[in-house]
């Protein structure tokens, strides 16, 4: 046999797994290795659409009555395959839209129904959402339909909204604009267990201690979106339920009201299904074999029959009318004594001590049967709490305020990520603006900008102060939810002009020049900031020998006290900047992960993250003027000193013991520069020092200067979502 020949050898022709592992072979080699993967997760070569699609503009052309009379139809078409309960479908769409939007966290920002994430690994095969693979496919009707117009993550945060209008709710409205990804978020940290469910301790320093639940996670167990509706770790005691439920709806921007509205409101229609032997069921769509067509959770002993399905383990309906939209939930709820029983899948819940046969649910495919209804821990949480049950009792006085509030607690959990109202379209967008919106009022763009640009030279601030204040106000921005930026000029009011990363003090200084700067021009001090930082730039480019002009687009608002969440806001303060080269004290994450997951946060690639660094160490933009990885004696030109030094072999690189570095004249041994490990992994990571390359030829000084000013426009820009409203 020739060493070519393997028609015959029994040897497959391909490389076991190397195109088809989830693992990393760098990182699985080298565990240490920065993975910039992040930055790229999300590229053209991943998107099937033309290069010249706008989603948004499709968006103006879809029929939307059409969509939503489409989604209403679908509500009461019972199909074979996956039979509805009580012939609506309604239940299973809003529990479809609810664990869409559920994976939201405020801390930062990730998660949600804004992407369409559900759709992928592992969210598509977390326990939790066992069966919504069975919700998608029954859309994907209305999805071809309506086509690129309409994507999956609008479709399926409509699905529950509709739902509910289905099932006699007045919803308080509804925003298309959401954005479909083509393939998993690996950016998102879902926790670092190794098994689904595993017991709660692990992501609990002091598990009696809510509180002590590891940031930025919100759930309490690997794979549920909320808590364990059995009971912490599974063992029923409600008032310990409630206490994890208060912490994790705060982690998930929800307040006491609304979390209980939430939860009354979404046991008030559909039902859990536990009957049958969870042995019996199958793998999760990411596991399942191939002829199951990327469904999963298959259930022999189904038999088309709505009655057993099997999701969660737990079994039953939580009122007597479930696809109602009715007080009956409370009821239920608290004209009842319960006790602890076992589902017929073995799952921990409540039932009823006495109830009249005629109050209770009938079977979702017998009208015939009548069975108990159930409670969940979670549900007895709302009984047993105080704060919860005063909510509730307040609820069940005044139905109309109830739902009032539902719809408004739903609105808030199915658009959270989606920024402020100007991303939102489509006739159903309510006209009331919310505080959780982070509204900023339009701007003026009739100013003159050069007279302003004059007087910002001329206004006795250095370059530096200019810069880096530009660069704090639009650094919050996070694409992740949409919030923060440098719209609203929201650094100078609290809680963010008393971060210590903005330097108080310095900020105060800046301020007092730049707000009577801007009164007097009539434009607002958002513009200004960054219509200083943009002088500031012009002119460290000016003194490099270039001539590029910094782009500007007037017409950002200033925010107000009264419309800044202040709590919410709370959450974007950085406790790290690699971009200043700081960070508030010493993490057990590194400086270098931590400045890739906020260039992450905020849009970059990895050649723009590179630009930006690399421009602001020779900028002076250090937090509090430190001179690590400054590695110039231009300081504050915009040269491409920090890249040709970087790159220079005739320096040497040395640690010290406080974690920083001397960089060293390799002949004299003389200590020329120090710098942080944010300086060195740029040429210490083998893709990153590519990048730095490019920048350190003597063929690209102008080219790196016409991508820095581009990454830093487009930072500036992040959040104008006005300009392309």
């Amino acid at each position: 046999m020739h060493g070519n020949d393997v028609k015959n050898s029994g040897v497959c022709p391909v490389v076991h797994g190397a195109n088809t592992s989830m693992e990393k072979p760098v990182t699985r080699w080298w565990p240490n290795a920065l993975n910039l993967d992040i930055l790229h997760q999300h590229d053209a070569r991943s998107n099937p659409m033309d290069p010249d699609f706008d989603f948004h503009e499709a968006v103006k052309s879809l029929d939307f009555e059409g969509v939503k009379a489409d989604v209403r139809a679908l509500m009461t078409e019972s199909q074979e395959w996956w039979p509805a309960d009580w012939g609506h479908y309604g239940g299973l769409m809003i529990r479809l839209s609810w664990h869409s939007a559920g994976s939201y966290r405020l801390a930062d920002g990730r998660g949600g129904a804004g992407s369409g994430n559900i759709r992928f690994a592992p969210l598509n095969s977390w326990p939790d959402n066992a069966s919504l693979d069975k919700a998608r496919r029954l859309l994907w009707p209305v999805k071809k339909k309506y086509g690129n117009a309409l994507s999956w993550a609008d479709l399926i945060a409509l699905a529950g909204t509709i739902a509910y209008e289905s099932m006699g709710l007045k919803t308080f409205g509804f925003g298309f604009g959401r954005e479909d990804i083509w393939g998993p978020e690996i950016d998102t940290y879902w926790g670092s267990e190794k098994e689904w469910l595993a017991p709660s301790e692990q992501r609990y320093s002091d598990l009696s201690d809510p509180s002590t639940l590891e940031n930025p996670l919100a759930a309490t167990h690997m794979g549920l979106i909320y808590v364990n509706p059995e009971g912490v770790n599974g063992v029923p005691d409600p008032k310990k339920t409630a206490a994890q439920i208060r912490e994790t709806f705060s982690r998930m921007a929800m307040n006491d009201e609304e979390t209980a509205a939430l939860t009354c409101g979404g046991h008030t229609v559909g039902k859990a299904h536990g009957r049958g032997a969870v042995d019996n069921i199958g793998d999760a769509p990411e596991a399942a074999p191939m002829d199951e067509q990327g469904l999963g959770w298959s259930n022999p002993g189904q038999h088309g029959e709505a009655t057993n399905a099997f999701t969660s383990g737990i079994e039953g309906a939580w009122t007597k009318d479930p696809i109602v939209f009715d007080m009956g939930y409370f009821e239920m709820l608290f004209d009842h004594e319960w006790h602890q029983v076992k589902s017929p899948a073995g799952a921990c819940q409540w039932e009823p001590v006495r109830i009249k046969e005629e109050d209770k649910p009938v079977d979702p495919t017998d009208p015939s049967i009548r069975h108990n209804p159930m409670m969940t821990d979670a549900d007895m949480a709302m009984k047993v709490d105080p704060i919860y049950n005063e909510y509730c009792q307040k609820f069940r006085a005044d139905p109309e305020y109830f739902k009032d509030t539902f719809a408004r607690a739903w609105f808030k959990l199915t658009h959270r990520d989606m920024g402020p109202k100007a991303n939102y379209m489509g006739p159903d967008v309510p006209k009331e603006e919310l505080i959780w919106q982070d509204p900023v009022p339009k701007g003026s763009t009739g100013y003159n900008v050069d007279a302003v640009k004059a007087k910002i030279a001329s206004s006795g601030l250095s370059n530096e102060d200019l810069i880096t204040t530009a660069w704090d106000s639009a650094r919050t921005y996070r694409g992740s939810d949409m919030r923060g930026g440098a719209n609203g000029a929201r650094i100078r009011l609290a809680p963010q002009k008393d971060w210590v990363a903005n330097e108080p003090e310095r900020l105060a200084k800046v301020l007092a020049v730049l707000e009577p700067i801007a009164a007097e021009a009539g434009a607002s001090v958002a513009d200004v900031i960054v219509l200083g930082g943009n002088v500031g730039l012009e002119n460290a480019i000016k003194a490099a020998g270039f001539k590029v002009d910094v782009p500007f687009t007037p017409g950002r608002g200033d925010a107000t006290d009264e419309t800044t969440d202040s709590d919410s806001f709370s959450v974007l303060e950085p406790f790290a900047d690699g971009f200043r080269n700081w960070q508030k004290q010493q993490y057990s994450v590194s400086p270098e992960e931590m400045m890739l997951d906020r260039a992450q946060l905020l849009g970059l690639t990895g050649w723009e993250m590179t630009a930006l660094v690399g421009g602001l160490r020779v900028l002076g933009a250090n937090f509090g003027g430190s001179k690590h990885g400054v590695f110039t004696n231009r300081e504050g030109q915009l040269t491409t000193d920090f890249f040709s030094n970087l790159t220079d072999m005739g320096n040497s690189w040395h640690p010290l013991e406080d974690g920083t570095y001397e960089v060293r004249d390799r002949k004299t041994g003389k200590t020329k520069w120090t710098a942080t490990s944010a300086d060195l992994v740029f040429g210490s990571n083998s893709i990153l020092r590519a990048y730095a390359e490019v920048y350190a030829q003597d063929d690209n000084h102008e080219k790196f200067v016409r991508d820095f000013v581009a990454t830093w426009n487009k930072v500036m820009n992040a959040d104008r979502f006005d300009l392309s409203a």
